[in-house]
């Protein structure tokens, strides 16, 4: 028996073969008489090119991620960096030269693939991600809260006014100015909102924007790979007993409740109600509040498309229902969508981060130095802060060790460093932690991003 089954799918393989081969011979011989050779038989389209692209990143990223250093990896961040290498890799005018390549080649930030990038993979991205940890961390988010709200509020301000205080110390270094040193301290805490905010509070006093990008883009790197690579050594360092920490965790939250019967569920799986924590969420982040007396014409804050999804996200997982409509979703579908998420969020930030990199560095009239100036700057807001937060967690706050890296990746604004300590925590519950402290943080930054230009500026 076993052997017919086996022969059956050695020939089933061999006719897959021969029909392969059929077809790249007939596309081989009809592309010899054309004029554009192989362009003919390889339609690559935007769309083609970007859905490749992301795959691409994917495959390679996580073959990156996946090297394992004395128990240190660099997990799902591993596609940022090649996103990164990507990114410029498509800068170079010689694709332009080569079939099919071409279809990847990114003049500079404004062409069409990359704001593709920029705009639409890793806003999805984050949306999936931020819903997911929202709906993960809904439960237990409220009561956690109400029992270390004053640590949470106290932790992310002074994470946030660490690295402000180190931004404004930076800005004063001659040839810097505080646009480049905003754009950088935005890119070390890894806070797109912030770096909104900076360019907003530029536009409005007539100064340059390139330069706050610049910033943005040369220090993104190290703020995702250092706090990612924080969560993972301090256990390590502190020689932490994972399985106390768990529990000291565990102890700190509420179990979930559950599920009530007789609920009306769209579907299995619950993507209709993620779908509508989704919809509130955009709705939510798009509103906008003055922060000036020039009213709307002046700078304004709003909670973006990160914090809206991540607030109505909680809201929809700690009640877990309206009525009898269920607004559960499946522990496997809110896994997925983070991981998944969070892979999209670092290839679209990671292309456009690479692509400006190239651009931005040749419009500055610093040159090369410019870089070493972000990334000495980026490495210092980014490792001070972090420091600074943990050691106020741990010592004054006394706070439990995942308690308190949970809530320095809220504090960071950090996405991609959550997804790596629930890896290496081994359960989601730090998620309350991030969940907690990141809506503290992320008003903060953006304060703190216009504060400086205008102030300094």
């Amino acid at each position: 028996m076993k052997q017919t089954k086996k022969t059956n799918n050695l020939l089933w393989i061999l006719i897959g073969v021969l029909l392969i081969g059929a077809v790249a011979v007939w596309c081989a011989s009809c592309a010899a008489g054309a004029p554009n050779g192989i362009e003919a038989t390889f339609k690559v389209s935007t769309v083609t090119a970007l859905l490749c692209g992301i795959f691409i990143v994917a495959v390679l990223g996580y073959l990156l991620g996946s090297i394992s250093i004395d128990g240190v990896s660099l997990g799902t961040a591993g596609v940022f960096l090649v996103a990164i290498l990507f990114g410029y890799l498509s800068t170079l005018p010689q694709l332009q030269s080569i079939p099919v390549f071409d279809s990847f080649f990114i003049q500079d930030s404004s062409a069409a693939l990359n704001t593709y990038y920029s705009k639409i993979i890793q806003n999805v991205g984050l949306v999936l991600f931020v819903t997911s940890v929202g709906f993960i961390a809904g439960p237990n988010f409220f009561k956690n809260l109400k029992k270390n709200a004053t640590s949470f509020v106290l932790l992310g301000a002074m994470i946030i006014v660490s690295g402000a205080a180190v931004a404004a110390l930076f800005a004063l270094i001659p040839g810097i100015g505080p646009e480049f040193s905003v754009g950088v301290m935005s890119g070390a805490l890894t806070s797109t909102p912030g770096f909104s905010a900076a360019l907003e509070a530029a536009e409005s006093i007539g100064h340059a924007t390139d330069i706050i990008t610049l910033g943005y883009a040369i220090a993104y790197p190290f703020g995702v790979i250092g706090v990612v690579l924080f969560v993972q050594l301090m256990p390590k360092l502190l020689k932490a007993d994972m399985n106390k920490e768990r529990e000291l965790l565990k102890a700190g939250v509420e179990e979930k409740t559950q599920k009530m019967q007789g609920l009306f569920s769209c579907d299995a799986f619950g993507l209709g109600a993620f779908a509508l924590a989704v919809v509130f969420g955009l709705a939510l982040g798009s509103v906008n509040i003055p922060l000036t007396g020039a009213g709307y014409a002046g700078p304004c804050f709003s909670l973006g498309t990160t914090g809206g999804t991540l607030i109505m996200s909680l809201i929809f997982g700690h009640f877990g229902h309206i009525g009898r409509f269920s607004l559960e979703v499946s522990d496997r579908t809110l896994k997925v969508f983070r991981e998944f998420g969070l892979m999209l969020f670092l290839t679209g930030a990671g292309v456009s981060g690479g692509v400006s990199l190239v651009s931005e560095i040749g419009k500055s009239s610093l040159g090369g130095m410019i870089v070493v100036y972000g990334l000495i700057g980026g490495a210092l807001m980014t490792i001070i802060p972090m420091l600074i937060g943990f050691l106020f967690a741990k010592y004054i706050l006394k706070l439990s060790l995942l308690n308190s890296l949970g809530s320095i990746t809220g504090g960071m604004t950090s996405t991609p460093a959550l997804g790596t300590l629930i890896n290496t925590a081994k359960t989601d519950d730090v998620a309350a932690a991030y969940a907690s402290t990141y809506p503290i943080a992320l008003v903060l930054v953006v304060l703190a991003a216009q504060l400086i230009i205008t102030l300094m500026g």
